[in-house]
């Protein structure tokens, strides 16, 4: 079994993670690192706002997706992470979620779940995810 780890040049380098691990097992799958509302610089992107930051962290997970040879549409099950304690906080990033191409094609398992304080000064949110990596792409 070959595992290979992948840190995507045009995003922001993680303190001492991949973004990527994809392990050969039969079908290929891709363990997602938590996708953050970071810029390429390591900016944030949307201070306060759950809707751009929902919007920057699918965009980054787009990325770090394709860079292993896989996309939105191969992601069979997400964690979505929410700095809230009101169902409307949820409700608001789930929404952008819902609207993105991370489920536009086929319903996979997620979990959605209001947190307390996510790892950057500012994020309100973060989402994990498992892509299936079809044969003959990826790193």
């Amino acid at each position: 079994m070959a595992t290979h780890r992948t840190v995507v040049p045009s995003l922001f380098p993680p303190p001492g993670y991949a973004h990527a691990a994809v392990v050969e097992a039969g079908t290929r799958l891709a363990f997602m690192a938590g996708s953050v509302p970071l810029d390429a610089d390591g900016a944030l992107v949307g201070a306060g706002d759950v809707a751009a930051q929902t919007r920057q962290v699918v965009a980054n997970l787009d990325e770090a997706l394709r860079a292993v040879g896989s996309d939105l549409s191969q992601v069979v099950a997400s964690t979505v992470y929410v700095v809230g304690d009101e169902p409307g906080v949820l409700s608001e990033a789930w929404a952008v979620v819902r609207a993105s191409g991370l489920l536009a094609t086929e319903p996979h398992t997620s979990t959605l779940l209001g947190v307390t304080v996510l790892g950057y000064p500012g994020q309100l949110v973060e989402i994990t995810a498992t892509a299936v990596v079809p044969e003959g792409t990826g790193a």
